[in-house]
């Protein structure tokens, strides 16, 4: 294998980081300090850099991400840029110049104690360079949305960003004031080349070894090999365990980069997601074609977990709290899981069997996630938190509705939260199936829906609190869909969304 390296800055530099040094450590050792850490879990945001993710098979993107969780060598062969990275190259002796959001956040008063500002930079820059973005036409500052700037800079970028001193105002200002990329600009003119290809990676040291697997069939082998092995694609788990309960597992397999785990399809019965893509990738593929996810990825932690983040690891863990499976159980969903042996899929609904336990045998991983079409056509995710944004659930609860005329066809219900899995509201699903969809029938299916699961009292919330919010989401179901229109002629109107099924991407 080559030796392992990363180009951080345009610099390439060998990386002789062990198995377990995440980025962070790494960049911080070569003098790159402008990325520091405050958490170590991914809320703060202050570790934060850009990496190069492809964007299509001639495209880079830059994308922000917290460098305090991922391994370091799950970037070899990789390019990073830190914020000391971002203003173009002076020469020798030369007062090194600002990047233009650098230079707004300074002339509008962004940064105090500036511990926290390199991160803001780089999540900052990240959008600046959303090719979204773009050529954006500036429109009435009063018209504009209250989250997104008449520059077309979108606020949830910076909501893994933490600052406790200088209020996030002037902030904002320096966002909405950035203009298009300069056309001369070389980080930006850098997005119009591939982004560096993955390269198979195994290092040993200090008792433990981290392996990047050149394709699934090799992934697979050393899985069967090694089943206590932990995978890790964006670490947002894993590099938790590692920071803050200092986990140190002897063999971990980098996934984040195996090609038949980042394959998105559509058909006329499915649509499947591998894996291993991030959920920005998802929400940017799927371009809306699954509302149910639409709803989930803006209250799913922050825009820098979603840049690491995917569906494989959020259901590996097992986590009864975790977003995603109260979603995919709305929707049906079924996981395909792989080993050496072949594939087989399981519904979601049968895959959790304790806290934390699933039906996954030792060697296989999960390949992708299946969800059945049509789809229903009325849905909603509820998620019910201490904060708006970035925070994990007390409850998480997502619906799925079918009408014929004013009766309910079918109705699918996930819960997160509730009980020691994420759990399908069965007897609550049971109650409204074949009823008008009317105030009684919710109401009554309201309070079935408050028994359900076994929710217990934590820092997060008391049981009661937990069982009401159960009961009131349903209720905020109906009184916002109101008597909604049935669907016509057995799924037509939702399949129209797929015009383009059938294509690979």
């Amino acid at each position: 294998m080559s030796p392992t390296e990363i180009t951080v800055n345009g610099t390439t530099r060998p990386c002789e980081a062990g198995p377990h040094t995440s980025l962070l450590d790494w960049l911080r050792d070569q003098g790159w300090t402008g990325a520091k850490e405050g958490c170590a879990e991914g809320e703060c945001g202050a570790c934060a850099v850009l990496v190069a993710r492809p964007d299509g098979p001639e495209r880079t993107r830059w994308v922000s991400v917290n460098a305090c969780l991922p391994p370091a060598l799950s970037y070899d062969g990789q390019e990073v840029i830190t914020a000391e990275g971002l203003g173009p190259p002076t020469a020798p002796g030369q007062q090194a110049a600002l990047h233009p959001v650098q230079r707004e956040m300074a002339d509008r008063g962004g940064s105090q104690c500036g511990y926290c500002t390199p991160g803001f930079v780089c999540a900052m820059a990240a959008e600046f360079y959303r090719p979204e973005r773009d050529g954006r036409t500036p429109q009435d500052p009063a018209e504009h949305d209250h989250e997104c700037g008449p520059n077309g800079f979108d606020l949830h970028a910076l909501s893994g960003n933490l600052c406790r001193c200088t209020g996030y105002r002037p902030i904002r200002d320096a966002a909405y004031a950035l203009g298009d990329p300069d056309p001369a600009d070389p980080i930006a003119g850098r997005r119009d080349s591939a982004a560096p290809p993955a390269r198979a990676t195994e290092i040993s040291g200090a008792g433990s070894t981290f392996v990047r697997p050149a394709d699934l069939p090799d992934l697979l082998t050393r899985l069967a090999a090694t089943p206590d092995a932990v995978l890790v694609a964006g670490a947002t788990d894993a590099g938790v365990e590692r920071n803050l309960r200092h986990t140190r597992p002897p063999v971990v397999l980098g996934i984040d980069r195996v090609e038949e785990l980042r394959e998105l399809q559509l058909t006329d019965e499915t649509v499947e997601i591998g894996a291993a893509l991030t959920l920005s990738e998802i929400e940017r593929s799927l371009a809306g074609r699954v509302p149910l996810l639409d709803q989930l990825f803006p209250q799913f932690a922050s825009r820098l977990i979603r840049n690491g983040a995917t569906l494989g690891g959020n259901l590996g863990t097992g986590s009864p709290i975790g977003d995603a499976a109260p979603v995919l159980l709305a929707l049906e969903a079924a996981l395909v899981l792989a080993s050496t042996g072949g594939e087989r899929e399981v519904a979601l609904a049968d895959y959790f069997t304790g806290y934390r336990q699933s039906v996954r045998q030792p060697g296989e991983l999960i390949k992708g996630v299946r969800i059945p079409l049509p789809l229903a056509p009325h849905t909603a995710f509820h998620k019910i938190a201490k904060r708006r944004f970035d925070d994990i659930s007390s409850v998480a609860i997502a619906i799925a509705l079918r009408l014929e005329g004013d009766t309910v066809a079918s109705v699918r219900i996930g819960l997160g939260g509730v009980a020691a899995t994420p759990v399908r509201a069965l007897a609550t699903e049971e109650a409204l199936t074949g009823s008008a969809w009317d105030a009684d029938t919710v109401a009554r299916a309201a309070g079935v829906l408050a028994r359900e699961g076994t929710p217990l009292d934590d820092h997060r919330a008391s049981a009661r609190y937990r069982s009401a919010m159960l009961e009131q989401s349903l209720l905020r179901f109906f009184d916002e869909q109101g008597r909604a229109k049935p669907l016509p002629k057995d799924g037509e109107g939702v399949r129209d969304l797929y015009e383009n099924a059938g294509e690979e991407r």
